[in-house]
C-alpha cells in the first residue's frame, strides 16, 4: 500500500464512523469486505474532499465506490447492491489502514456497538446523546502502566480487538493489531517503552501461534506459509529489541513487570510445540539480555526461577515441552556454576530430543562475554557430542566458538580434535575444515583414504594447499584412484584416470623426481597395453606418443 490519503478524521469523527458502520452493515458484509481488503482488491484510491473517498474494487466486475466518511449510509457503489455492500467496507478498511487506525475496529463494529450497554440499540441512543462509542479502551496513563501487571496489560491490549478478538494470519493483520495496541501507549521512560514494545509483539505472537498449536485437526504444529512469515517477522522484531540492554535495577518500579515477563514466557515456552522454538528463544533472550546483567550477584532470583521450572514440570506432566524446560534449567545451573549438573541434564535431554546448536548458543555467548575461556572449552566439549543429528552448516557456529576459545586457550586444542572426532560422521565438514585450517595434511589425507574418497570429488582449490605444503601426501591418493578407475573398464573411467595421471605427472615434476614418474608410467602402460580404449585416452591426453 503506497498511497497516503491527504485528509484524516479526528478521534470523535472516527468514533462516529465506527458507530455508523455498526448500525448500517451486517456481520456477513463486514467479514466479506474484510476478505476483499486482505486480498488487495481495492485500487485507485483518491480523496477529492475532506470526507469523500473514491476507489475501484475488483469484484465480479470492477466496481466504482464512493464512501462518505461522515455519512456512511449515503455511500454508494456501482455493484448491483448499490449501497451498504462489501465493496464499501473494503474501501473503509483501506482508509483505516492508510490512516493508522485499527482495522479490527471496523471489522468488529457491530459487536462494539452492541457492547455499549449490552443491547443492540444502545449505540444509537448513545450517538443521539452525543456520546462517543468506546470502540477502543483509553490509553494507559504513565503511572498506571507501571503499576498494572503484565496480564492486565494484555487484557487492555485485547480490548482493542473488540469482543470477538481475532487471530492474525498475515503480516498486515499483525501490523493492524499492533497499530491498535500502540494507540494505548502513553509517553513512557525508556524502560517502559522497551517493555511496552516487547509485550505488543508478544501479544500478537500469542494470538498468531495459539490457534495453530491448539488445532485438533493436525497431529503436530501446522502453520500456513504466510502465517509463518508473519510469525518470523514478529519474532525477529522482538529479538532485535531484546538485543539492547534494559537499563533497569531490581529497585526499579518496572522490575516486577520484568519478572512477570519471564513468567509469561516460561508458561508459553513449557507448552510450546517442539517445531516452533519461538517462546523458547524469547525466554532465553529475556534472561540473558535483560535479567542476567542486572542480577548484581544476587542468586535469589536464579534459585526462584529454577524452583518455578521444576514445579511447572510436575504440573504439566506429559504436556511439558521437555527440551526447552531442560535448556531453561541449564541457564539457571550455569548461573550458579553447577556445570556438571547442567551437563547431566543435557545428556538426558539428548537421549529424548535432538539438541540444536542454536539452543546452546546463549550459554556459549555468556562465557565469551565473561572471557571464561577454559569453562567455554568444557561446555563445548560436553555439548558437542549431543549435537549428533546435525551436519555441515548447522555446526558452523559451534565451530566458531571453538576457534574463539582456542585463540585464548591454545593448550586445549587436543580436546577439540577429540570432541570433533567423537562427533563423526555428522561433524565431517567441520572436522575437515579444521584439519585444513590447522595444516594437519597427513591427518586429512588419512581420513579421506579411510572413507574411500576420490580426488576428483574435490575442487582443485581444496587440494591446492596440500599440493603446496605436502605434495608427497597426494601421491598414494592419486595412485589408488587411478587403479580404481582403470578397473571399472569403461570410457568415462579411463578419461578420469588420464586426468589424474596428468596431475601425478605434475606432482612428480614438483617433487623433482621425474625418473620415478617415468618408471611408474612405463610399467602402467605396459600393464594395461591390451586395453585399447585406455591407450586411446592416454594418447589423447598426450601421455603416449
Amino acid at each position: 500500500m503506497t498511497t497516503t490519503l491527504p485528509f484524516a478524521l479526528d478521534d470523535a469523527q472516527w468514533n462516529q464512523l465506527v458507530a455508523q458502520v455498526g448500525r448500517s452493515f451486517d456481520d456477513l458484509t463486514l467479514k466479506r469486505g474484510f476478505q476483499y481488503f486482505k486480498q488487495d482488491r481495492v485500487h485507485a484510491v483518491t480523496m477529492s474532499d475532506t470526507s469523500i473517498v473514491d476507489a475501484s474494487v475488483d469484484g465480479s466486475n470492477l466496481y466504482d465506490v464512493s464512501v462518505d466518511l461522515l455519512h456512511v449510509d449515503k455511500s454508494d457503489c456501482s455493484c448491483p447492491v448499490a449501497a451498504r455492500c462489501k465493496h464499501i467496507i473494503a474501501v473503509l478498511l483501506y482508509y483505516a489502514s492508510d490512516q493508522g487506525r485499527p482495522v479490527p475496529a471496523i471489522v468488529n463494529a457491530r459487536a462494539a456497538v452492541a457492547a455499549v450497554s449490552g443491547k443492540p440499540g444502545a449505540a444509537a441512543n448513545a450517538a443521539a446523546k452525543g456520546k462517543a462509542l468506546p470502540v477502543r479502551p483509553a490509553a494507559f496513563e504513565p503511572e498506571e502502566f507501571a503499576s498494572l501487571s503484565v496480564p492486565e496489560w494484555h487484557e487492555r491490549f485485547a480490548a482493542t480487538l473488540g469482543p470477538f478478538g481475532h487471530s492474525p494470519r498475515f503480516l498486515q493483520e499483525a501490523k493492524d493489531m499492533l497499530t491498535g495496541i500502540y494507540s494505548l501507549k502513553p509517553a513512557l521512560p525508556l524502560v517502559g517503552e522497551m517493555l511496552f514494545k516487547l509485550h505488543a509483539s508478544l501479544f500478537a505472537l500469542e494470538k498468531m501461534v495459539k490457534p495453530a498449536q491448539e488445532d485438533w485437526r493436525h497431529s503436530g504444529l501446522f502453520m500456513g506459509y504466510h502465517t509463518q512469515l508473519a510469525m518470523d517477522e514478529l519474532l525477529s522484531e522482538a529479538m532485535n529489541g531484546l538485543a539492547e540492554l534494559l537499563p533497569i535495577t531490581s529497585e526499579s518500579g518496572y522490575w516486577p513487570r520484568l519478572t512477570e515477563t519471564l513468567a509469561y514466557l516460561r508458561t508459553h515456552m513449557l507448552r510450546e510445540d517442539r517445531s516452533l522454538n519461538c517462546f523458547t528463544k524469547l525466554y532465553q533472550a529475556v534472561w540473558m539480555q535483560w535479567i542476567r546483567p542486572n542480577l548484581d550477584g544476587n542468586p535469589a532470583l536464579v534459585h526462584a526461577e529454577l524452583q518455578e521450572l521444576r514445579t511447572a514440570a510436575d504440573a504439566l506432566g506429559q504436556h511439558l515441552s521437555y527440551l526447552p524446560w531442560t535448556l531453561a534449567q541449564c541457564l539457571m545451573l550455569f548461573e550458579l556454576n553447577r556445570d556438571e549438573d547442567a551437563f547431566a541434564l543435557l545428556r538426558d535431554a539428548a537421549d529424548k530430543k535432538t539438541l540444536q546448536p542454536a539452543q546452546a548458543a546463549p550459554l556459549f555467548e555468556a562465557l565469551v562475554h565473561a572471557e571464561a575461556w577454559h569453562r567455554l572449552v568444557s561446555w563445548l566439549e560436553h555439548v558437542g557430542p549431543l549435537l549428533g543429528g546435525f551436519r555441515g552448516d548447522d555446526l558452523s557456529s559451534y565451530g566458531v566458538y571453538w576457534q574463539t576459545a582456542l585463540a585464548h586457550a591454545e593448550e586445549a586444542e587436543p580436546r577439540m580434535w577429540k570432541t570433533l572426532a567423537a562427533m563423526l560422521p555428522y561433524s565431517r565438514s567441520l572436522y575437515e575444515e579444521n584439519l585444513m585450517a590447522y595444516g594437519r595434511w597427513q591427518q586429512w589425507m588419512d581420513y579421506q583414504l579411510s572413507r574411500g574418497q576420490e580426488p576428483l570429488e574435490f575442487r582443485v582449490g581444496v587440494l591446492k594447499p596440500i599440493e603446496k605444503e605436502a605434495p608427497e601426501l597426494l601421491l598414494p591418493f592419486y595412485h589408488q584412484a587411478v587403479e580404481r578407475y582403470v578397473l571399472l573398464k569403461n570410457r568415462d573411467s579411463y578419461k578420469m584416470a588420464v586426468k589424474l595421471l596428468k596431475r601425478l605427472n605434475k606432482l612428480y615434476v614438483k617433487l623433482k623426481k621425474p625418473e620415478r614418474w617415468e618408471q611408474f608410467f612405463d610399467a602402467f602402460a605396459a600393464k594395461h597395453s591390451r586395453l585399447r580404449a585406455l591407450q586411446e585416452e592416454l594418447r589423447k591426453g598426450g601421455l603416449l606418443a
